[in-house]
């Protein structure tokens, strides 16, 4: 659907999570686009209601009582297009994360190309793998259509041949699916994604076409050295929209007002990270992550080139049991700073999975959120690096590359107790290298603009500029080897008409520059002992002009990657002296 600054000024943007449903809304002011306000309501996704219209309504209401702008009518419906009185809005841009991760099958012919190909496609979007078949898979047909007829998956996915590759070999991989179809009623049956040689689609769609939902999308693998996800991606959002529609109540009435525009919240927070990285440096990538209840999803884009993946089992919500099947306990209890017990931690966490909307009561319990969040964060982001371009890989595998800027967002950040115990958890969850600016989305309007973006990208530059946006600061981490306490850093920093001020900054700790927010200043970096903070290489330094954020400019002298004492006692220590540098 088109629009323009002439006959859509104004957007409400409608984001349902598992948890939460948020409304924004946009307007122009001044002849510029900006963010007005927001309000939210706890989401009707789940029992007893599974209908998401009565959380949209609820949220209305708040926005409508902060704006003081009328937005449902006396028909209890949404105003759409506005009416001259200034009621209602032009334009609505939907994205959805409510709901259990879609289950699907995934085929494809050979186990390292095609399929695995099919595998990184799922793990764009809330999906889980619940079974795979390739060529190379000894159980016979009708032990995979058991498979199928068992566990009733959403969607099958079929990858397999390069562009006038093989062709038998991938009908015969489908028979299992046509068959299942057959057995399934008919509002059961999956629905049947093909991505794999395009000079089979005839014949696919004349097998396919009456028995079960099927789609078309362009071959995710259309030779041996070449992935193409992107242009299926989209496809994959429309299939995930119909598969919601079907279990929840008010999906296809959203979907209405979006225009047929409704997207899964990471496709259109991996839009947004990808335009940004066509804006900024070029030399670095842009970082977004977000951490919610329905799962992490890390984008990340290089020079236009977008990498989204998305971990269901790494939510803090219902799936947050998950978490110990994918790493030790101790890894989470290491970033604890209090004195808690395994017990107690383990307990914390199956509670959390049954009550995904509880919030920590104590400060124990929020200690040992905090510490799952930083755990969950940190594994999907290496995950996710695994299909980082290599060139970007700077310090190698174990590293973060360079990025400008980071953009995270979740409740759990956002809901801290301050803004220097949401800093600490991306600094320790990140570790990001070199020099990079920490922005924090306070009202979860990233995915909005994302949205947006394909109907309105003026409108997403306009509120970019409009510092929407909270810049917690500009982070300057060194990577090299010393021993704790050796200098590092010398750092000179000169205020506008306020004088300058000289730090040395040491091995293994953590340190503020006050700048205020908006403010800005000339940074003098020198590195010693041949540290690199990305001005050139190791030892080399610099002038580097920096913008004031909430905290000021943080050095990250802690070391790359972070090494935690084995001592219990040793770590909260290091814990606690870091939290005190922060402010927390």
């Amino acid at each position: 659907m088109g629009t323009s600054l002439i006959d859509a000024d104004s957007i409400l943007a409608i984001d349902i999570g598992s948890i939460t449903t948020r409304v924004a809304l946009f307007d122009v002011v001044d002849g510029r686009y900006r963010f007005l306000a927001s309000g939210s309501a706890p989401s009707t996704a789940i029992a007893p209601y599974n209908d998401i219209s009565e959380g949209i309504r609820m949220a209305l209401d708040r926005l409508q009582t902060v704006t003081g702008r009328m937005l449902i009518g006396a028909d209890e419906r949404l105003i759409i297009p506005s009416a001259a009185d200034g009621s209602g809005v032009d334009t609505v841009a939907a994205t959805l994360s409510a709901g259990p991760p879609i289950k699907v099958v995934v085929m494809g012919l050979l186990e390292d190309v095609s399929l695995e190909s099919a595998k990184h496609l799922v793990t764009t979007t809330y999906a889980r793998i619940v079974d795979s078949f390739s060529l190379t898979d000894r159980r016979k047909i009708e032990e995979r259509l058991d498979v199928i007829l068992r566990i009733r998956p959403d969607l099958v996915l079929v990858a397999g041949g390069t562009e006038g590759g093989a062709s038998q070999s991938v009908i015969q991989l489908l028979e299992p699916v046509g068959l299942a179809a057959h057995l399934m009623p008919e509002g059961q049956r999956p629905e049947l994604l093909y991505a794999g040689n395009q000079a089979l689609r005839d014949e696919v769609k004349s097998t396919f076409e009456k028995l079960t939902p099927l789609h078309f999308a362009a071959n995710v693998r259309p030779s041996l050295e070449y992935e193409q996800l992107e242009a299926t991606q989209y496809q994959l959002a429309r299939i995930i929209r119909s598969v919601r529609a079907r279990q929840l109540s008010g999906v296809k009435e959203l979907d209405s007002w979006a225009g047929g525009g409704l997207l899964p919240t990471p496709t259109a927070f991996g839009r947004l990270v990808r335009f940004l990285s066509k804006v900024y440096d070029s030399t670095k990538g842009v970082l977004g992550i977000d951490i919610g209840a329905a799962g992490t999803s890390v984008s990340a884009a290089f020079d236009g080139e977008l990498v989204n993946r998305v971990y269901p089992q790494l939510g803090l919500g219902s799936g947050l049991k998950e978490l110990l099947d994918v790493c030790p306990l101790r890894d989470i209890t290491r970033w604890l700073h209090l004195d808690v017990s395994d017990d107690v931690v383990r307990q914390y966490i199956f509670n959390k999975s049954l009550y995904p909307a509880s919030i920590p009561a104590t400060a124990e319990d929020l200690a040992i959120e905090e510490a799952v969040a930083r755990q969950a964060m940190a594994i999907a982001l290496r995950k996710t690096s695994r299909d980082f371009p290599v060139k970007a890989m700077r310090y190698g595998p174990d590293l973060l590359p360079w990025f400008e800027p980071i953009i995270a967002m979740g409740s759990v950040l956002t809901h801290a107790p301050n803004l220097s115990q949401a800093t600490l958890m991306l600094l320790d969850a990140l570790q990001p290298t070199g020099v990079t600016t920490l922005v924090l989305d306070q009202n979860h309007i990233a995915p909005s603009l994302g949205a947006v973006a394909a109907i309105n990208p003026v409108m997403v530059v306009q509120v970019l500029e409009s510092n929407t946006f909270l810049t917690l600061g500009t982070v300057i981490s060194p990577v090299g080897d010393a021993r704790p306490g050796t200098p590092i850093l010398r750092v000179r920093i000169a205020y506008e008409g306020r004088g300058e001020t000289s730090v040395e900054v040491k091995q293994g700790t953590l340190e503020i520059l006050q700048l205020p927010l908006g403010q800005s200043a000339l940074l003098h970096l020198q590195p010693l002992h041949r540290f690199d903070i990305g001005l050139g290489g190791p030892g080399r330094g610099g002038r580097l002009r920096v913008v004031g954020g909430a905290l000021g400019v943080i050095i990250d002298a802690r070391g790359r990657p972070i090494q935690l004492s084995d001592d219990p006692s040793r770590r909260r220590e290091l814990h606690a002296k870091w939290r005190w540098m922060l402010g927390c």
